[in-house]
């Protein structure tokens, strides 16, 4: 009996074979077999620890690590880079693995390959030192942030990723500014990237003066009403690096004199320069 294949309407004027899904199908049961080879071969790499099965499972499952380096993409670290420190979390994360308690791989390696970049990153790449709590939420901020600005298209709001999170505003502001300070430049970096002769950022940063200070210092003294004495115990103070004692030796007087001179000389001095 010859075999026929009823077709399925789905428009009134196109028949469709029922076997139109057949595709999707196929491709679930690939998955499953897949699924189901990895598994095999994590329980025989679990009892041998053959280094050959150890390397087909990399090759299997280095999407799931190239998959959670992607979360952190777009800062100062290379995307190569974050991918062979997630592949290091999954070769840790295979080493760890017991199939006998029931874990579904994935869940046991997500959190090992997450954990492993995040140590990159607070122990290798932040120049800034910053509190342990802080940098765990930076990362998840960051992660957050790239996950929902896929999603919808557009850079998300504060509010939006502290809801993802399920943390106040304030967290998460906290941590955007500590994500942006952890960020060090070299002073010897060009000014500006786009010129090509950019003169390096230390040309740029001003150097103190101490000419100015000593110019409304002698103002100051030359306009405040000083007392000769009180000239005397500022010069032996401030100029000869005397102390109070010393100062008091020196002029007969004690050590609380010296000290009632010198504040009363100093309010002068502080209201001539306001007055200036």
């Amino acid at each position: 009996m010859e075999a026929t294949i009823t077709p399925v309407r789905t428009h009134p004027n196109h028949d469709v074979p029922a076997t139109a899904n057949g595709s999707s199908l196929e491709a679930g049961s690939r998955r499953r077999l897949d699924e189901g080879a990895e598994a095999q071969l994590l329980r025989r790499y679990a009892h041998t620890r053959d280094p050959a099965l150890k390397q087909e499972l990399v090759r299997r499952l280095l999407p799931l690590a190239r998959s959670l380096a992607l979360r952190y993409r777009g800062g100062s670290e290379q995307l190569d880079d974050l991918i062979q420190v997630a592949s290091l979390g999954l070769v840790k994360a295979l080493d760890g693995f017991d199939p006998n308690r029931g874990t579904a791989f994935a869940a046991y390696a997500v959190p090992t390959v997450l954990g492993e970049l995040r140590r990159h990153f607070r122990d290798r790449v932040w120049e800034v030192h910053l509190p342990r709590g802080l940098q765990e939420r930076t990362m998840a901020v960051a992660s957050a942030a790239s996950e929902l600005a896929e999603e919808r298209g557009k850079t998300p709001a504060v509010a939006e990723i502290a809801a993802r999170l399920e943390l106040s505003t304030e967290e998460i502001s906290e941590a955007l500014q500590a994500h942006e300070a952890r960020r060090t430049l070299s002073l010897d970096a060009p000014h500006s990237r786009a010129e090509q002769d950019s003169s390096p950022m230390i040309e740029a940063l001003g150097a103190r003066e101490p000419g100015y200070e000593r110019v409304e210092s002698q103002l100051a003294a030359a306009a405040a009403p000083l007392e000769e004495r009180e000239r005397t115990v500022l010069r032996l103070r401030f100029g000869s690096g005397l102390t109070q004692d010393e100062i008091g030796r020196r002029l007969g007087v004690s050590q609380m004199q010296v000290s009632r001179i010198m504040r009363g000389a100093l309010r002068k001095l502080l209201a001539a320069v306001q007055e200036a």
